[in-house]
């Protein structure tokens, strides 16, 4: 039997952090980051469903809210009317948010991130 590596997944990947931003794929970000299987972007870290609109407009199974250094809930309003449209709403913080996004993309589950800065 021939062990090979796991090919990467598509799309964005976090590869590193820092207090102020991301890194993904090689890029350095400032603030927050939406990620969607096939892109990402900066976002402004805004928990609001107008916010996170981009990637509600994916219709993914749930999307990642990673809420900084510490695990913040999201306003229930916010999962209420997501959890409405049939997406789940997965809080916990930024880096462990981007740990699963990466597990997550392996495994090709259709997903979004909405991951803020650290600091």
């Amino acid at each position: 039997m021939k062990l090979e590596r796991n090919q990467r997944p598509a799309g964005p990947i976090v590869t590193g952090f820092s207090g102020s931003g991301f890194k993904i794929d090689g890029e350095s970000t400032s603030g927050g980051v939406l990620l969607a299987p096939e892109w990402w972007r900066s976002w402004g870290g805004e928990l609001s469903e107008a916010a996170l609109d981009p990637l509600v407009a994916l219709r993914p199974e749930f999307i990642l809210i990673g809420t900084g250094a510490a695990l913040v809930r999201p306003p229930r309003p916010l999962v209420q009317a997501l959890e409405a449209k049939g997406i789940g709403v997965e809080p916990m913080d930024s880096r462990a948010a981007a740990r699963a996004w990466g597990v997550l993309r392996a495994e090709e589950r259709w997903i979004g991130a909405a991951l803020m800065a650290l600091t």
